[in-house]
Parts: structure tokens; C-alpha cells; sequence
């Protein structure tokens, strides 16, 4: 598994929708790109001014991040996305 480091969040991206609600089938270009995702990991909190704050979100939670925030990553052929904790703007419940 990967854990996170200082203010980064392991996300699990959803897929981008194939179809519009007319059944319109969409290429990959004009897919658009996701900004919705799984909470995978967390990390143990960091540093503001020297103290310790912890993680605004937690495993499992569904976010909404910034739309170019985060690196793509691939392991063992699954992708995630690191997102800084300051670039997710809120979480669905």
C-alpha cells in the first residue's frame, strides 16, 4: 500500500463518464477529465506554524479536488492520484 507524506492525500479517481444523459458515446478526448475521488490513505497530519494539524478527511471519504491538482501515479498497474490535502475543496456525503 502507499502512505502519504506531509499534507498529500492517495486518491482513487472515478472513471470519467462514456456517455452523455442523451446516450451520446464520448471519445477519450472529449471525455471530461474527472475531479472526483475515493479517499485511499491519509497521512498522519503536518505542521502549520509549528503545530500539528491533522488530515480534513479520512479513508473512504468521496472528494472533490481541483481539476489539474495532484500527480498520476501507476503501481503494480493500478493508478492513483496524489492530491495535496489544501487542493481538495470539499467532500460529498
Amino acid at each position: 500500500m502507499i502512505r502519504p507524506c506531509n499534507d498529500f492525500v492517495l486518491l482513487e479517481k472515478e472513471k470519467a463518464e462514456e456517455k452523455t444523459a442523451s446516450g451520446i458515446i464520448l471519445t477519450d478526448k472529449n471525455t471530461e477529465k474527472p475531479t472526483v475521488g475515493k479517499v485511499l490513505a491519509v497521512n498522519g497530519g503536518h505542521e502549520v506554524d509549528g503545530k500539528h494539524v491533522d488530515c480534513c478527511v479520512k479513508v473512504n471519504d468521496r472528494v472533490i479536488y481541483e481539476k489539474y491538482g495532484g500527480t498520476e501515479v501507476k503501481i503494480d498497474g493500478v493508478e492513483y492520484l496524489l492530491v495535496q490535502e489544501s487542493k481538495i475543496m470539499a467532500v460529498i456525503e
